[in-house]
């Protein structure tokens, strides 16, 4: 068997690039899978209300387990699409070091509308959002509430609203 002497002095050279770009592919499909779980929500403990609400009118509590109690309410006299409202999370028996709010379409991709509320002290929590404008008359809007604690823990809850598309 006939070797060219090109192939013997190149071949280990070819293995070690084999083996670097196996591992760096490698890596990159494990960061890729680790940032789409986190950002899925896998790592959020969820609860969900146990009654429903009525954000329109009144601001809803739900019990998150025995980590302790939250409030959302929505300070306006009528939501409606691309008007500024208030968002007002009140946090009981949480320490919390940041609280989010997103607001998403249900049944229809609206995007992804997130808002980092201002911490005012207390477990209390305040800033603005809005929803978007929908083609539809009513749109079915899903807010989430996600509440980052200390050590990395999160914790999360979601309430589910109804807007009315603007007249005129």
């Amino acid at each position: 068997m006939h070797h060219r002497i090109d192939d013997r002095v190149h071949f280990p050279l070819r293995q070690v690039l084999m083996i670097a770009t196996l591992i760096i592919i490698a890596f990159a499909t494990w960061y890729v899978l680790d940032e789409t779980l986190r950002s899925s929500g896998k790592d959020i403990a969820w609860y969900p209300a146990k009654t429903s609400c009525d954000l329109h009118r009144s601001g809803c509590d739900v019990q998150l387990g025995e980590h302790g109690k939250l409030r959302l309410a929505l300070e306006r006299n009528k939501i409606v699409p691309l008007e500024p409202l208030a968002i007002d999370v009140r946090l009981q028996d949480i320490e919390a070091e940041r609280v989010l709010v997103e607001f998403e379409g249900r049944g229809m991709d609206m995007g992804l509308n997130r808002f980092v509320l201002e911490a005012i002290g207390d477990g209390h929590f305040r800033g603005l959002g809005q929803f978007g404008v929908c083609t539809r008359e009513v749109m079915p809007w899903r807010i989430r509430v996600l509440i980052e604690g200390a050590k990395g823990r999160r914790l999360g809850s979601w309430f589910d609203i109804e807007i009315q598309r603007r007249s005129g």
